[in-house]
């Protein structure tokens, strides 16, 4: 427990100052001191700050057993992370030479205190050499490839997350280092990261206004994913993939707000949710057992298509619908009601849930769009926290095999969402 007595503390230190800093970068006389000590508190210069604050911390963890000193070290330098991001946008200290140098400085933050955690034995690693090899590949030869071709090489969502990750996955192996009894995901944590930075390399090289396309796809492919693993009989796994694909769906329609599309774009995005949001779910319904289960299956079914017709042919054109607001609950929600309650209640449960799922749906209650309202009213780097958070607890989930805690975990989401989605509605 001291250990993690020294990780709140560190945390609590790390995230006081961020915010005590984030509100002073408000005031122009901050701005203007930043200004004028470019040499200490340019971004760059912090990504210098950070970088050598992480090797300090290196060392006094392995090399002198200071491991609470290193650990709070190691934890302000991520938090500074976010720090010079602020510092750019706010006083306009953007570089070229900074998108370059950001992803390097968080990879010379957690990949040291990551090979060293595998070198004790408490990650694998084979897993962490992968993962540095992929972030090799992509900060020295991506880079400079994007560089010729005059193409950003700055951090994209995908990355983002992932560093975010990393930086967790260090605090916790110093945790389980020493408490052997907490659950050991580490491995499975470290899969996640490789993933999202091998996908953050092949996204920096996509045209931008392909991003929604793409990510729509994804989301297909996840509910044709899940409507395999339903039929063996891995109700777990595919609804995981379901959430993955929730996951695309809403980054989706981020990319395509900023960036654009194609003009087929809204066609596979309503062919990706049916399947991923309908199909899916109402697959686990049907197997699910009892004699009344493909009545329900093809009774949400019918609620997801209606929603979605409705939305495209209607509630689109519809003048006194703000934008970013839902006519009837949105089909990912009621998709995360029917498949949370299939991990805890019995089948005749479960039917009174899709039923009230379905009727949520296709009512004429107005909910705010989650990435459009609700998200917007989140600070950015809160969000990539909060997606972050959704893949380690997918990864704690599958390792655990706890079937029920994931069951209320998602029920307990989509009731937040509600509640949330309630809240930002402006009045009629």
């Amino acid at each position: 427990m001291e250990r993690l007595f020294v990780i709140i503390v560190a945390a609590f230190i790390g995230t006081g100052f961020y915010l005590w800093f984030s509100w002073m970068l408000r005031k122009k006389s901050m701005q203007d001191y930043i200004l004028t000590h470019l040499w200490l508190l340019h971004p760059n210069a912090i990504c210098y700050w950070r970088a050598g604050m992480a090797l300090i911390g290196f060392v006094l963890y392995f090399g002198y057993g200071y491991q609470a000193i290193g650990i709070v070290i190691f934890t302000f330098a991520a938090i500074l992370d976010g720090v010079d991001g602020i510092v750019a946008r706010k006083c306009d200290l953007g570089t070229e030479w900074g998108e370059w140098l950001d992803p390097l400085c968080d990879k010379l933050t957690y990949l040291p205190a990551l090979l060293g955690f595998a070198y004790i034995g408490i990650i694998s690693i084979k897993l962490i050499w992968i993962l540095v090899a992929v972030e090799l590949v992509g900060q020295l030869f991506a880079r400079h490839i994007l560089s010729l071709l005059k193409i950003s090489g700055a951090a994209n969502n995908f990355g983002k997350i992932k560093a975010i990750i990393c930086f967790a996955l260090v605090i916790f192996c110093a945790l389980l280092e020493k408490n052997p009894g907490v659950t050991d995901m580490g491995d499975e944590v470290l899969i996640a990261c490789i993933i999202l930075a091998a996908a953050s390399i092949v996204f920096k090289f996509i045209p931008n206004k392909l991003y929604a396309d793409i990510l729509s796809t994804l989301n297909f492919i996840c509910g044709v994913i899940s409507l395999v693993f339903t039929h063996n009989g891995h109700f777990a796994w595919a609804i995981s993939i379901i959430i993955v694909g929730q996951l695309f769906d809403l980054f989706d329609g981020r990319m395509a707000e900023k960036h654009g599309g194609t003009k087929y774009g809204p066609y596979l995005d309503d062919i990706a949710d049916f399947v991923s949001f309908g199909l899916a779910p109402a697959y686990v319904v049907a197997k699910s057992g009892g004699s009344m289960a493909w009545l329900f299956c093809f009774l949400f079914l019918i609620g997801v298509a209606y929603r979605l017709v409705r939305f495209v042919a209607y509630d689109k054109k519809r003048t006194d619908i703000p934008d970013g607001i839902f006519n009837g609950l949105p089909s990912p929600a009621g998709a995360l009601i029917v498949l949370g309650a299939s991990l805890v209640v019995s089948p005749g449960l479960l039917w009174a849930f899709a039923a009230v799922s379905v009727g949520l749906m296709v009512s004429h209650i107005r909910f705010a769009h989650f990435g459009q309202v609700v998200l917007k009213q989140i600070p950015k780097p809160l969000f990539f926290v909060v997606s972050a958070t959704i893949i380690v607890t997918l990864a704690f989930v599958l390792k655990t095999k706890n079937v029920d805690m994931y069951g209320y975990v998602i029920l307990s989401s989509v009731f937040l969402y509600i509640i949330a989605g309630r809240k930002w509605v402006p009045p009629s």
